[in-house]
């Protein structure tokens, strides 16, 4: 088979040639739109789901859908080291970019951009009179408006007069963050209480957000009114005729076919978990001689499939963890796949619960494992319990 050809996709957050299983989401952000392009009062919207299941992919494609509808668009990805100040400065200002030519009155554009550059330039940790960094805008920042230095007032002023803008032109903002649940807790406030103005004014501006699965209660956390801010979305590994579909449609564009044994044995293989599926696709498609692609040809390619998700999927991952960090995975994944009790983890490794509590809460920061609810933690990566307990301990 001519690898040139392959049509599967297996990267961090390339699209798939075929986005299956996903038509629920893209309906339910379609009404979003609509419903903001035409005034009627909206939430903003959050993806959740464990990694590899297509969250950034659907953002992306979220993103492709506002741009159609000629919105103004901007992207950040949340860092636990990093404010949001600066991020959503610069993704405001790639949508204001978007929306600049169409305005028939410039000095409105150049209004908000003075704002903009006031809220970007109004850094807390810099040292008086000083910025550490200043935005590629042109006007002289504006006084007194986002410009106090708490970032839950200044976001909110620069989300209404952004909003403004998009009204005078009948559009909308839609502002997108990928890993939201590493957005440091006091800019989750300041974040729910700029949408929770926004919700209550009707500006056309949202805040798409795409993150683990602990997300909704990281919200929660910062503001009880969070619950009824957003509307969510969880999205986990495709049914059977999704997954099939997603390897099937791309294959037939290049006049390939699977056989029936085939597709059971990659669907087993791959569990529905959209990576996977595009992994292992990739490596069938790569190895087999010829259309059809066959079961002998999936039980030749797996073993590569499963040493590239290792190394590439796995690995990554599990390199980051300190070795006492590697211990309290291991000891998880001996439990069980489910979410586990603390406690049993704790056990398992001899140890009193609190003296684990620094293992435990470095790996939720480097998004390896995330707390299912008081008392749980499972992983955030699909088969990691499987891939850790064929590693030596």
């Amino acid at each position: 088979m001519d690898p040139v050809r392959n049509p599967y996709a297996p990267g961090a957050g390339q699209r798939p040639p075929e986005l299956a299983g996903r038509d629920r989401e893209l309906q339910q952000f379609e009404v979003v739109l609509e419903r903001v392009a035409r005034g009627r009062p909206e939430r903003s919207m959050v993806v959740t789901g464990l990694r590899g299941v297509g969250k950034t992919v659907l953002l992306n494609t979220f993103k492709s859908m506002a741009m159609q509808r000629l919105w103004g668009t901007g992207k950040i990805e949340a860092r636990p080291d990093q404010s949001i100040r600066r991020p959503v400065a610069a993704a405001l200002h790639m949508a204001i970019r978007e929306l600049a030519p169409r305005h028939r009155a410039p000095e409105r554009i150049e209004e908000f951009l003075g704002v903009l550059k006031a809220f970007a330039m109004r850094d807390p940790a810099a040292a008086k009179g000083t910025s550490h960094w200043s935005p590629g805008i042109e006007v002289p920042a504006s006084r007194g408006r986002a410009d106090s230095g708490d970032l839950e007032i200044d976001l909110t002023e620069l989300f209404v007069d952004a909003a403004g803008v998009a009204t005078d032109l009948a559009v909308g903002i839609a502002l997108f963050i990928d890993e939201m649940q590493d957005v440091q807790p006091a800019d989750v406030s300041a974040l729910c209480a700029a949408c929770h103005e926004l919700s209550q004014t009707g500006g056309p501006l949202i805040v798409v957000g795409a993150g683990l699965p602990h997300l909704p209660s990281v919200l929660s956390a910062s503001k009880s009114y969070s619950e009824r801010l957003f509307r969510y979305a969880r999205i986990d590994k495709l049914d059977r005729e999704a997954a099939d579909l997603a390897l099937i449609l791309p294959a037939r564009e290049e006049e390939v076919e699977f056989t029936q044994d085939a597709l059971d044995a990659l669907y087993e293989a791959a569990d529905g978990y959209p990576y996977f599926v595009q992994a292992y696709g990739k490596v069938a498609w790569d190895l087999a001689p010829r259309t059809p692609i066959t079961l002998e040809d999936v039980k030749v390619s797996a073993p590569e499939a499963e040493e590239e998700l290792a190394v590439g999927f796995f690995g990554s991952r599990y390199e980051r963890a300190t070795p006492a960090e590697r211990d309290y995975m291991h000891a998880m994944a001996q439990i069980g796949d489910e979410p586990v009790p603390t406690a049993e983890v704790a056990d398992a490794l001899g140890r009193k619960p609190s003296s684990l509590s620094p293992a435990r809460d470095s790996l939720i920061k480097k998004g390896l494992i995330y707390s299912a609810e008081r008392g749980l933690i499972a992983f955030t990566v699909p088969h990691f319990g499987k891939f850790l307990r064929a590693q030596p301990v």
